[in-house]
């Protein structure tokens, strides 16, 4: 049998980030908390928070944590329990900028956002981390149903005088391999899988590293670089010329699915269903 309250007291660490936040919400003193993380560590036979600084949760107290989250949200669901369940999800920061973000409002609980590339968000879902995931893999996890949700598609966009400055004699492999691109993060490849379907050839493009959807697409409207930002995001700055397309019969379409755990698929369903309807009047078929 788990203790229940010391995993409470592991979760909020985690959540707040030190031991003494954790004590304020769950009303008790810091060295009540210690105490309670430490017989927990002995009787899981591992360490389950990094002491730092920073204080860190490690793997396996990751783990237990998303299963305290999914005890909360179950028993919320039955009415059995007060307390506000958290809801873990991995998104794309992408989807979160221009579609997702509406729908977050029904999750019956409160939310605890990782944000990882559609392309890699199913590992936390696939690990345990999270009770569902936007993802770009349609394959189910073990334990876990797959929603097709539609198409996100990204366009190549650069500023008008970028693109004079960059490409006046075209968008070609020697221009590209010349040109400062953007790029989200080291996951982030969809620049490069552009510049390879347009080309042939897989490139490497000198890139400024931008880690906001937002800023991604501010920087690309100030002529810092060219890159790929999601159709829904920049069709005003297209359909105004603030922005052009590089490319305009070459879109990089990705496919979203909505993977989520079958154990609290109930217990989900008004979030799946407002993500569902979020996604059919924004990406395409």
């Amino acid at each position: 049998m788990l203790d229940y309250p010391a995993l409470a007291a592991l979760a909020e660490i985690i959540r707040r980030g030190s031991f003494e936040a954790a004590a304020s919400a769950l009303h008790v003193t810091p060295s009540a908390i210690s105490q309670r993380i430490r017989s927990l560590e002995d009787r899981m036979g591992a360490v389950l928070i990094d002491r730092g600084p920073p204080v860190l949760a490690t793997e396996k107290g990751l783990r237990l944590a998303a299963h305290l989250d999914q005890v909360r949200l179950l028993e919320s669901a039955l009415a059995l329990s007060p307390d506000r369940p958290v809801i873990r999800l991995a998104v794309n920061a992408d989807s979160l900028a221009s579609w997702a973000m509406p729908a977050l409002a029904a999750a019956p609980g409160l939310l605890d956002l990782t944000m990882d590339d559609q392309d890699h968000a199913l590992d936390w879902l696939r690990n345990g981390m999270v009770m569902a995931a936007l993802t770009s893999d349609s394959r189910p996890v073990a334990g876990c149903d797959s929603l097709r949700l539609g198409v996100l598609r990204y366009r190549a966009t650069a500023s008008p005088d970028f693109a004079a400055r960059h490409f006046s004699d075209g968008v070609t492999a020697d221009s590209l391999g010349r040109t400062p691109s953007l790029s989200f993060n080291a996951k982030d490849a969809l620049q490069i899988r552009w510049a390879k379907a347009l080309t042939g050839t897989r490139l490497s493009l000198p890139l400024h590293r931008i880690p906001t959807a937002q800023g991604f697409a501010e920087a690309t409207r100030l002529g810092i670089g060219w890159g790929m930002n999601p159709e829904p995001t920049i069709r005003d700055d297209l359909a105004t010329g603030r922005l052009i397309d590089l490319a305009p019969d070459l879109p990089l379409d990705v496919p979203l699915y909505w993977q989520f755990s079958r154990i609290t698929a109930v217990a989900l369903s008004p979030l799946t269903e407002a993500i569902r309807k979020a996604a059919k009047a924004a990406l395409l078929p």
